[in-house]
């Protein structure tokens, strides 16, 4: 006959140990896989430290001297050569308009005529009295040779010819008063009067300005008096305009000094004949003198500008600490940007002129200085580079 007796049963202390030491495998074996991780990634930064941060990519160019011509630059005001607002010297009604505003006009040519028709009636009356004295004087000068009349009587004829001349010549002065006229050629501006309006003395009826030649009026500071001569050259330029400056030359220098701003006051006169400049304007002057100096120039892209001061990155071959080039991963000399204090100078077209930090010939970083800090790795990318331009001239879009 089978045994049906139950199996002998496990002791209660042994069935709670069981999966408690399963559960400590398990942990075990979680830990051992974290620490692995964590010792990797532990490795991994450790690598990462000792490779440093990742190079950045910039563009770079060489430092060069240039010889620019020597200049005082400043920012002036334009003014006309010969401008005056016209206007009438008699009171009078407009009869007549003969010009359009913004019209070229010569000098003398009549502007505006005022009422005369009283003037005119006096005159004709006044030409009649001289005729009649012209006539009776040429009598009078017959009879005197005739002895028929005394000499007194010519001399009243002759004083009374003298008077009605007078006359007529007043009254055609008081006609002239009457008619406006350009005092000199020029263009003219927008119309003030308007036909049959009553136009008291020195009424402006428009603006005259002969602008064939302009001047430009500035200001330097009082260290450059003994530099600023009557005859040099002066080059004109209007922000935005889109053309060429204009040459002229220094007309005047005021003798006094400003005692407010302890500057001098320049004159130039620039020919105008294209009318590209107009009074009012804001120009850029800039004198030229006479010497050329030679400058280190960079890419204006390539300072950066900052409260402490003016820098630039010059990229060099990284050195370990024996002084020997580190090879990058390509096996080339790995580079580093170091920045260094300028004292920048003037500035033409794209150019910078460095007067102090930079020699000629070093390589410095002319795009993407913006996210450099000093001994950073770069790596050089030239492929797409924007050209300098020492008078660039950007398209319109």
């Amino acid at each position: 006959m089978r045994n049906l007796s139950p199996p002998p049963s496990i002791p209660n202390p042994v069935r709670y140990l069981l999966p408690i030491f399963g559960l400590f495998a398990l942990i075990a074996a979680l830990v051992g896989v974290k620490f692995q991780q964590i010792s990797m990634l532990i490795g991994f930064g450790k690598m990462a430290q000792a490779a440093g941060p990742p190079p950045e990519a910039v563009g770079t160019t060489t430092s060069r001297e240039d010889t620019w011509e020597g200049t005082l630059s400043a920012v002036g005001s334009i003014a006309a050569a010969k401008g005056v607002a016209v206007g009438n010297d008699a009171p009078g009604l407009v009869s007549r308009i003969l010009f359009e505003s913004g019209q070229v006009v010569q000098a003398g040519q009549v502007l505006v005529e005022l009422d005369t028709s009283v003037e005119r009636a006096q005159l004709a009356s006044a030409r009649a009295r001289m005729d009649l004295a012209e006539i009776t004087a040429t009598r009078s000068r017959a009879l005197v040779k005739s002895n028929a009349i005394a000499q007194s009587q010519l001399d009243s004829d002759e004083a009374t010819l003298k008077t009605a001349r007078t006359d007529l010549a007043a009254i055609e002065a008081q006609i002239d008063r009457k008619t406006v006229r350009a005092p000199f050629g020029g263009r003219l501006g927008i119309r003030a009067v308007n036909l049959g309006q009553y136009l008291n003395p020195g009424t402006m009826v428009t603006v005259l300005e002969a602008i064939d030649s302009v001047y430009v009026d500035f200001e330097l500071p009082q260290q450059r008096l003994s530099d600023i001569k009557v005859g040099m050259p002066v080059r004109v330029t209007i922000e935005g305009a889109g053309s060429a400056g204009q040459d002229g030359t220094v007309a005047a220098v005021d003798p006094a000094i400003d005692a407010a701003t302890r500057t001098i006051k320049v004159r130039a006169s620039v020919p105008n004949k294209q009318e590209k400049l107009r009074p009012g304007m804001f120009a850029n002057v800039a004198v030229v003198m006479p010497k050329r100096a030679a400058q280190v120039v960079v890419p204006a892209t390539a300072v950066v500008h900052a409260s402490y001061g003016d820098s630039v990155f010059i990229v060099e071959d990284n050195k370990d600490d024996a002084g020997r080039p580190v090879a990058a991963a390509d096996g080339k000399p790995a580079k580093v940007a170091r920045q260094q204090f300028v004292r920048s100078g003037e500035a033409r077209g794209d150019f910078v002129a460095i007067l102090d930090g930079v020699k000629s010939g070093q390589e410095v970083v002319s795009a993407g200085a913006f996210k450099l800090r000093n001994g950073v790795p770069v790596v050089v990318r030239n492929d797409v580079k924007i050209g300098a331009e020492l008078d660039p001239h950007p398209e319109n879009r």
